[in-house]
């Protein structure tokens, strides 16, 4: 499929940040797969200016959903990612639909690029 992302590439996940659980924003989500090669999140904020960035999915070590009552009436949510990137430590899904859907997604692809990838998390006790 040829699309932004380049030839070879298959968008897994996409969306927007809501307002009243409509899609009226112009923040986009993606969750990107190169064939064999990498697997990343995209973000792309803005209309006229246009600030995106991109992070490996793999480097990913905790996510955590938030809900308020009105996203929860809406069916969205934040989810935080905690990540071990050189330019954020922090990426936020702001307000996306089905967000624990969401989160086990990205739970298993996680999962599934630090096997193919062969790294781990480790974990420090004091």
């Amino acid at each position: 499929m040829d699309n932004q992302f380049g030839e070879g590439t298959k968008i897994i996940w996409k969306d927007r940040k809501r307002w009243c659980g409509l899609p009226w924003s112009f923040t986009r989500y993606y969750i990107v797969e190169k064939e064999g090669s990498w697997l990343k999140l995209f973000t792309s904020i803005g209309f006229l200016n246009i600030n995106g960035e991109e992070l490996n999915i793999y480097r990913i070590y905790d996510i955590s959903v938030q809900t308020t009552l009105s996203n929860r009436i809406f069916g969205t949510g934040t989810i935080t990612l905690h990540c071990s990137s050189n330019s954020v430590d922090q990426v936020f899904l702001i307000r996306i639909k089905h967000p624990y859907k969401v989160r086990a997604l990205l739970q298993e692809l996680i999962e599934k690029e630090r096997a193919k990838k062969g790294t781990s998390l480790g974990e420090f006790t004091y």
